[in-house]
């Protein structure tokens, strides 16, 4: 079973200096995924070589063709953005070579797709999602590759120091939407995956209740793999209509299976008094919504908490041209999707640092070299001016890499997930408050 339940991982901060990149590998760490059948791609038509004029060479992966969480559309967006990169002269005049591999919500896996980015020399993991970081960020700290917009899934991605994460996670998102729940919800129950990922996510909701004055919420422990949540649906029915005089909320967040625990609870709530559902984005996007039934579906009034501004806002429409231009008709890229956009905005930040090297190396060394000198990314508005400087506001509570604690306020109307609230907001002081121990 994928994901399950070791150690509880702490939010401490590691305390690591800056890696040298490794010239010895072990055997272990060299693994590598050789061909499509276990896992790897790249974009054809790309050669290698030692040369100035070389391709620059990074990694995208994500977990596909799974029994849990799965993210095919960020290493298909990864292809695309370099055929059209490459279409449009390269970065600096280089064709940009983007392999990939399918990290199968495995630890195993995951550390082979580490070892062939050791191995093929990329000076960059980019835009990827992972449960297992603690399985391939201290291989890619020790040959000194940075991990440049992971999809927040892990505590590990916001205290390693060759993370350089574009969103604040899930903690950003739990924090908000607790915060948001605490004005407008009775008793609140979480349904979250009985994982290690799933283990971080009570105290960050709660840090947003209490912040406003609520209870915390009920913590409710599902496989992540189940085919139906009746039981759980049921449960959390139970636990939230206890105060008859202020209406409950139920929070489903478990990835991929979130439409699946909703197909359980649309069928169990009409024995219950009426309640209000919400959820964080990763977990429903417009797609799922239009799935379950648009307006007269489950998640009609359901508050979501997402990094970025919905998808229908104007600032997304470069990243749609890309779409457009490279990959009409794959429908595994959905432009609302959250690790695709986090993926457009991991490449946005990667081309803007390459770009600041001009004509000099582009290494894993000088790419690090470049995000930590202080070197300001904007991303048209879709994140704050992003900028990995040394961070002491969060690093108290175990997040020093964390430089995006922003979030989006949106909701369920009429079928259509719309802003509730313009702008973002910074949930800072919200997990400075947390109790992460």
């Amino acid at each position: 079973m994928t994901g399950r339940r070791r150690n509880r991982s702490t939010f401490l901060p590691r305390l690591l200096t800056r890696p040298v990149r490794a010239r010895a590998l072990t055997t272990g760490a060299l693994v590598a995924c050789v061909s499509l059948a276990t896992g790897c791609g790249i974009v054809p038509g790309v050669t290698g070589g030692s040369g100035d004029d070389d391709p620059i060479i990074v990694m995208t992966w994500a977990p596909e063709n799974t029994d849990t969480t799965n993210k095919p559309g960020m290493p298909a967006f990864a292809r695309a953005y370099a055929r059209w990169v490459n279409s449009q002269g390269g970065i600096n005049g280089r064709e940009l070579q983007v392999l990939t591999c399918n990290d199968q919500n495995d630890t195993v896996a995951a550390s082979r797709c580490a070892g062939r980015a050791i191995e093929e020399n990329a000076v960059a993991v980019v835009g990827s999602y992972s449960q297992h970081a603690d399985s391939f960020l201290p291989a890619l700290e020790g040959a000194g590759i940075p991990y440049i917009g992971g999809y927040g899934i892990t505590n590990n991605e916001f205290t390693s120091p060759l993370s350089y994460p574009v969103n604040g996670g899930q903690p950003v998102l739990l924090a908000g939407l607790g915060r948001t729940l605490a004005d407008s919800c009775g008793p609140v129950t979480l349904i979250r995956p009985d994982t290690i990922a799933g283990d971080q996510l009570p105290p960050l909701l709660d840090s947003g209740l209490t912040a406003g004055g609520h209870d915390p919420a009920g913590d409710q422990r599902a496989a992540e793999d189940a085919t139906a949540y009746d039981g759980h649906a049921q449960l959390a029915l139970e636990r939230t209509t206890t105060d008859p005089t202020r209406q409950g909320c139920v929070v489903p967040a478990l990835g991929d299976r979130t439409g699946t625990f909703m197909d359980s609870f649309r069928r169990a709530r009409e024995d219950y008094p009426e309640v209000r559902t919400a959820t964080v984005l990763g977990s429903v996007d417009q797609t799922t919504i239009d799935a379950s039934g648009g307006a007269s579906g489950p998640y009609e009034g359901s508050y979501v908490t997402g990094w970025y501004p919905q998808a229908s806002d104007e600032r997304w429409d470069a990243m749609k041209d890309v779409i457009k231009q490279e990959a009409f008709g794959d429908n595994r890229i959905d432009p609302a999707d959250a690790g695709v956009q986090t993926t457009w905005i991991a490449y946005t930040v990667f081309k803007q640092v390459v770009e600041s090297l001009g004509d000099g190396e582009v290494s894993a060394d000088t790419v690090t070299d470049a995000l930590d000198s202080g070197l300001k990314v904007t991303t048209g508005g879709l994140t704050p001016t992003l900028q990995w400087e040394s961070q002491d506001e969060l690093a108290a509570v175990g997040f020093p890499r964390m430089v995006n604690a922003h979030v989006t306020q949106q909701v369920v109307r009429d079928g259509r997930l719309v802003a509730a609230r313009k702008g973002f907001t910074d949930v800072t002081k919200t997990l400075q408050a947390a109790d992460l121990a």
